[in-house]
């Protein structure tokens, strides 16, 4: 039975990893500005807000000088741009003040065995950065072979990935703690500096334990907080306030 000092523990460490997501196609400027505001909660804000690029300005204007960095996507979700196109929109969006940019790779290259063209995409993406964190997503899901995520994992790492995630969350399956161990493993391996971010189907307080879990084993103590650690969901807030605040945690259909 876990003690309600522990559910605090857990939901506290789990709420200032979030990457607090709203990915949906008929997202609005209104639905950013709430989404922002969500963000900044009486125990404490979400480490990232993520966001279309199209709305990576006003996030950025509403989280001016609060702590809560601005994500946003380039080739998503399908992975399938020209390089010439992410690296355009990679540039206007750290222009428009994004903090980090979540990367699909290439994954398709992967599954037809083309596996050499993720090191050098993402190092191009990289090198556009500079600075500003790049997140190479593997849509796990996808790729499913353990020995195809934790090639893609270390093609991404070795072309300059910052932290690796799991999903787009567009997919049939998204995280799963079989693939998180993968990746973390590649991680581990190559150091541990890089993070890593479970994105697609994280719902639950105890969801948020299980990867928490995994990567206190996996990592060590103290590894999993916000510069190496996060999940990336929309619904999953309110669980974890509704954890903080003792009462019954709301259902949630989000699946990011």
């Amino acid at each position: 039975m876990t003690s309600q000092s522990e559910t605090v523990t857990t939901a506290l460490r789990a709420l200032v990893c979030l990457d607090l997501t709203n990915l949906e196609e008929s997202c609005t400027a209104e639905d950013v500005a709430q989404l922002c505001a969500r963000g900044q909660t009486p125990h404490g804000s979400v480490a990232a807000v993520c966001v279309w690029p199209r709305f990576v300005t006003e996030a950025a204007g509403a989280l001016a000088h609060t702590g809560v960095k601005v994500a946003t996507v380039v080739n998503f979700p399908e992975g399938t741009e020209d390089l010439q196109e992410v690296l355009a929109a990679t540039e206007q969006a750290i222009a428009d003040g994004a903090d980090e940019i979540d990367l699909v790779i290439p994954y398709r290259e992967v599954l037809a065995g083309n596996a050499a063209i993720v090191e050098e995409f993402v190092a191009e993406v990289s090198d556009a950065c500079g600075e500003t964190t790049l997140k190479a997503i593997l849509e796990t899901g996808k790729l499913k072979s353990p020995y195809l995520i934790r090639d893609a994992a270390e093609r991404a790492l070795r072309g300059g990935a910052d932290f690796l995630k799991t999903s787009t969350g567009k997919v049939a399956v998204n995280a799963t703690p079989e693939a998180a161990e993968v990746m973390l493993t590649a991680i581990r391996t190559a150091g541990g500096s890089a993070g890593f971010k479970a994105a697609g189907g994280v719902r639950t307080l105890e969801d948020a334990r299980t990867y928490l879990d995994l990567c206190d084993r996996m990592m060590g103590q103290g590894w999993a907080g916000p510069k190496h650690f996060r999940i990336g969901a929309s619904g999953l807030l309110d669980a974890l306030l509704a954890a903080l605040d003792g009462v019954d945690s709301p259902s949630s259909d989000d699946n990011y």
